[in-house]
């Protein structure tokens, strides 16, 4: 596919892992193209073709971006800057703290409905591509259960947290699925099983220099909605240890939905994921996304909204006669 006369201006916040996978991804896609990268370091130290920005600067892109993709975590980042930046631009996000997610959408729906913007917050795999199978299950087996397994692998908003821990210099979690509840489920049992029953995590810690190793563990096993509620194991090592041994960021896992039709028949709805580059996959998802916010912005669409609100072709490059001919 050439690249079209006017691309989507696309601005990315943050030039973490997320962000570079963004980059990555919109290398992919011809009609967007990558306008700026803000951030909070020294833009000369990163330098990139003259597209890297200081963040205060972001202001004086107005009516030079069409979406801005935030990239930051959900622990500190995206409260405060997704509130800030929908004051002038549309934006994506991947806000992942669920619990907070009602809370958060009221704060950052109220700021653009006031400005006419469109924020469209928490996508991503889950929440995002899991959460849009969880409503496709529950809708097409209104008798039946949930059950969503995550990992093996990397959790980048969990990692986050941990290193916000106060004496963190650097970290890892791991979310690991249960074998003996991924097997009741698939056996069509139904256990009542919570996140806590279904998982496990495992985080990898490099402390600061003289810090209360105690303090620090107690902090991560006690942090409400990230570890609070699971079964926790904490490993202190060195800093080349978790670069030698845990640099890579897989990730991935299932959604199912159990259930009957009729009067007998059992069924059972699996969606599965599996991730070799969590950031990179999350950031192709962001793009597709920002494309789809851009055509709603287009027709008139304003406030905040999620991943149920979005029409699927638009995440297409496609027209919607191309999808009726080729994918339909």
């Amino acid at each position: 596919m050439s690249k079209i006369k006017n691309p989507i201006r696309i601005g990315i916040v943050g030039y973490g892992n997320l962000g570079k996978g963004v980059e990555k991804a919109l290398d992919q896609n011809p009609d967007m193209r990558l306008t700026a990268i803000f951030t909070r370091r020294d833009p000369e130290s990163l330098s990139k073709d003259g597209k890297m920005m200081h963040y205060s600067t972001i202001k004086d892109f107005v009516g030079k971006i069409d979406v801005m993709i935030l990239c930051g975590g959900s622990a500190t980042d995206l409260p405060k800057q997704v509130p800030e930046i929908a004051q002038w631009f549309h934006t994506v996000d991947s806000y992942d703290n669920h619990a907070k997610i009602p809370e958060y959408f009221d704060q950052v729906n109220q700021v653009a409905q006031t400005n006419k913007t469109l924020s469209l917050i928490s996508t991503g795999w889950d929440p995002g591509l899991f959460s849009l199978a969880r409503v496709l299950g529950q809708s097409i087996l209104p008798e039946g259960k949930d059950y969503t397994f995550w990992g093996r692998g990397v959790s980048q908003g969990h990692s986050d947290a941990v290193r916000r821990v106060d004496g963190v210099k650097n970290a890892v979690q791991y979310t690991i699925p249960l074998d003996s509840a991924l097997e009741k489920v698939r056996e069509g049992e139904q256990p009542d099983l919570s996140a806590a029953d279904r998982h496990e995590r495992i985080c990898y810690v490099v402390p600061e220099e003289g810090a209360d190793i105690s303090e620090i563990e107690t902090a991560i096993k006690t942090m409400p909605h990230y570890f609070e509620p699971y079964r926790t194991t904490v490993h202190f090592i060195t800093e080349e240890e978790l670069l030698t041994e845990h640099s890579s960021m897989p990730h991935g896992g299932i959604v199912f939905r159990t259930g009957r039709t009729g009067e007998k028949s059992r069924q059972r709805i699996e969606f599965n994921l599996a991730l070799e580059d969590n950031p990179e996959f999350t950031s192709s998802v962001l793009v597709a996304y920002a494309r789809a916010v851009f055509r709603m912005a287009a027709q008139g669409a304003s406030g905040a909204c999620t991943i149920f609100d979005v029409p699927p072709g638009y995440l297409s490059p496609k027209s919607a006669e191309e999808l009726r001919k080729s994918i339909l």
